[in-house]
């Protein structure tokens, strides 16, 4: 990088800061706020903690960065609002799409909040960790991560001690990872900066029946993953409630006629498919190159404790080769084409970019704190790099050609490393810190397994 493009990415980050340093409180508080995302963005060498941020970062020490994220009083609510306002006229448009995913946080001992054996897909098993439940957002013009709630396990919600010990607010309950989802959407969608209609996310919430019904409540429509023993019903199937033999407690609740086709599962459905039924698109451009794959759609209705439920559509993907089938079901509405359905099904993908490109460019899996606001302010300030990260791309290009488009990435979003941003220069991130910055290599994980504790 020459001087000029230095003296760029310098500008621009003083100016990204300045933006939301008012929410910061006190000068001193707005004044560690900056050099520390500017540390998590400089900072390759070593884990992203405080000490090591102040290291390569003039004038941060690694005390005042551990009060801000520790003791420092700011609410992360106003910052989250102004990030979802600072990213709409970049990324917004009229069909973006919300994605749910989590994402585990491996760590030692007990003391760190929300902490216990759960599956992490850092450690691609069941393992000491954190869980946090992510909300992104993908448009044709990009995507980032715009949210985030910290799973708290049922055994931290019974122990008044550790939660004491940990700073949680007494008002805090347990919620299941599909509960964190809704709340992540009804907030963004009460903010009202992202546009869209459109939620996606894995089987693990896909196949909670009260997310779906709250989803269709609050009027979004979701592409929603859903495992392959999903029931359904494929014919409309009557149903009535029993006559009463004449003794015993009268029958109150329908069930289906007999005689009537019974439920099916949507494997079973896909498998009772003959090959005209299935059609190749093409979802996406991919790094790879074009991302096609089989796709059938049928009209059905959800099984609901044994009888028909909301119809819906039931919508299957499997490679050319019929290998990996997937299933989603949708509750769009019936002229929705099979091409719309499988696109917005994979636009959950670019989350696992993002979770990459934050974890390998701006230590979003780095953090050493130990409470719930220590937590959820480092969370904040990695999304805030992240939102630098997404103004960089479209300042130098990345973003404007539709191959680059949020959807249709298989593999790591370009961006401009943050190797590229250190203090080798005068105008770097850094303020020529004499620290030789190597390139961390961006890692990848595996998706989690089905692990939704309703």
């Amino acid at each position: 990088m020459n001087p000029v493009d230095f003296d760029r990415v310098a500008a621009a980050f003083a100016a990204f800061h300045h933006q939301f340093a008012p929410l910061f409180g006190r000068t001193e508080a707005q004044r560690r706020s900056e050099q520390y995302v500017r540390g998590l963005l400089v900072q390759q060498t070593d884990r992203r903690n405080a000490e090591n941020v102040a290291d390569v970062i003039a004038g941060a020490t690694p005390r005042a960065l551990q009060r801000l994220l520790t003791e420092a009083p700011w609410e992360t609510a106003p910052v989250i609002d102004a990030l979802h306002a600072y990213l709409a006229p970049r990324l917004s448009t009229p069909d973006g799409v919300f994605v749910l995913d989590e994402s585990g946080f491996p760590k030692k001992g007990t003391k760190s909040v929300g902490v216990t054996r759960q599956y992490s897909g850092a450690l691609g098993k069941v393992g000491n960790c954190q869980v946090g439940v992510f909300l992104a957002y993908v448009s044709e013009r990009g995507h980032a991560l715009v949210d985030a709630r910290l799973l708290l396990p049922r055994e931290w919600v019974d122990d008044p001690v550790r939660r004491q010990a940990a700073g949680v607010p007494v008002a805090v309950g347990y919620q299941s990872k599909a509960a964190l989802g809704l709340a992540l959407l009804q907030q963004a969608h009460t903010a009202g900066h992202l546009t869209g209609q459109w939620v996606t996310a894995d089987e693990d919430y896909g196949k909670v029946p009260t997310l779906r019904d709250a989803l269709d409540t609050d009027g979004w429509r979701y592409v929603l993953e859903v495992p392959t023993t999903t029931p359904v019903f494929v014919h409309a199937t009557p149903v009535a409630v029993p006559a009463w033999a004449g003794r015993g407690a009268k029958p109150t609740r329908p069930r289906v006629v007999a005689g009537a086709a019974p439920a099916t599962t949507a494997q079973a459905w896909a498998a009772g498919l003959v090959p005209d039924q299935w059609q190749i698109l093409t979802v996406a451009e991919g790094a790879q190159g074009p991302r096609m794959y089989q796709f059938a759609a049928q009209r059905v209705w959800e099984s609901r404790d044994g009888v028909p439920g909301r119809e819906s559509w039931l919508v299957g993907r499997r490679n050319l080769d019929g290998s990996e089938p997937k299933f989603y079901l949708s509750n769009a509405p019936t002229d929705t084409s099979l091409l719309v359905l499988g696109q917005v099904g994979a636009a959950r993908w670019p989350i696992e970019t993002e979770f990459q490109t934050l974890k390998g460019e701006a230590g979003l899996d780095e953090y050493e704190v130990r409470s719930w606001a220590g937590w959820y302010h480092h969370i904040t300030l990695v999304l805030l790099a992240g939102a630098f990260l997404v103004t960089i791309q479209q300042e130098w290009g990345k973003k404007s050609a539709p191959s680059d488009a949020a959807a249709s990435q298989s593999g790591p979003a370009r961006t401009l490393a943050a190797s590229d941003v250190d203090g080798r220069r005068p105008a770097g991130l850094a303020r020529r810190h004499p620290t030789p910055q190597r390139v961390r290599q961006t890692r990848a994980y595996p998706t989690p397994p089905s692990s939704l504790t309703q």
